[in-house]
């Protein structure tokens, strides 16, 4: 183990990096965890929600009739879209009832279902924004590891030149190859973080988006069938 570790050209700089060299090789590392914790995390999430959603959406399909009368508990995005749109929707309901002249039947005007629509908007704002929480790590790990890259860079070449200026043979000194391995290795260390973390942010910034407009489209049909069901028929 020792011996592939050595091997590993990361490793290696680091091994032969000084103090300031590894406090920006460990601060590369620890971004570099940081992304993938949350890239996976992301991306299990997204695609535990559209395999929800989809379950949904074909319940509420097969129940079109009794849209209300589902009882769905779980806790994802589209579950609390769909309460909300029941809650506000049987809330309307239950006060136009109350008011109606007409007990026997309870109706929904224009008005109404305008209201239900913005309040399951503001819902599906408040998921979206959840959807989209922690991405700004991967944004920021784009953008801070090529120049934390750049800055062992710099300061591998500082070092490198430091030992010249001193008389330090360029064959014999150690601290010279750690400088000049320090400034390569940040260098590649700081794109290969970068670069996932690039295609990763743009790939669930994408996700995010199109579940946003899927809860925006489930909202749409939802109303479109209780609009059915309780709209006052012209007379």
């Amino acid at each position: 183990m020792s011996h592939l570790i050595a091997a590993n050209p990361f490793f290696s700089a680091y091994s032969q990096a000084d103090f300031f060299g590894k406090l920006i090789f460990f601060s590369l590392y620890a971004l570099s965890a940081l992304c993938w914790i949350i890239l996976i995390a992301k991306f299990r999430e997204t695609q535990k929600v559209k395999k929800v959603a989809l379950n949904l959406k074909g319940l509420c399909a097969k129940n079109q009739n009794q849209l209300l009368s589902l009882e769905i508990h779980e806790q994802h995005p589209f579950a609390r879209v769909y309460r909300s749109l029941k809650d506000k929707t049987m809330e309307v309901l239950n006060k136009n009832h109350f008011f109606s002249q007409d007990k026997g039947h309870t109706h929904l005007s224009q008005r109404d279902l305008e209201l239900v629509e913005s309040y399951v908007l503001t819902t599906i704002s408040i998921e979206s924004k959840k959807l989209e929480k922690n991405l700004f790590i991967l944004s920021m790990t784009m953008t801070l590891a090529p120049f934390l890259g750049l800055l062992g860079t710099v300061w591998g070449i500082l070092i490198t030149f430091a030992e010249l200026h001193s008389g330090a043979s360029a064959s014999s000194s150690s601290m010279i190859l750690g400088g000049l391995s320090t400034a390569l290795a940040t260098t590649v260390l700081g794109l290969v973080i970068a670069i996932p973390a690039l295609i990763a942010y743009n790939f669930l910034k994408t996700v995010t988006r199109d579940l946003a407009s899927d809860m925006e489209d489930f909202l749409y049909q939802s109303l479109s069938t209780l609009e059915l069901q309780y709209r006052k028929a012209d007379s």
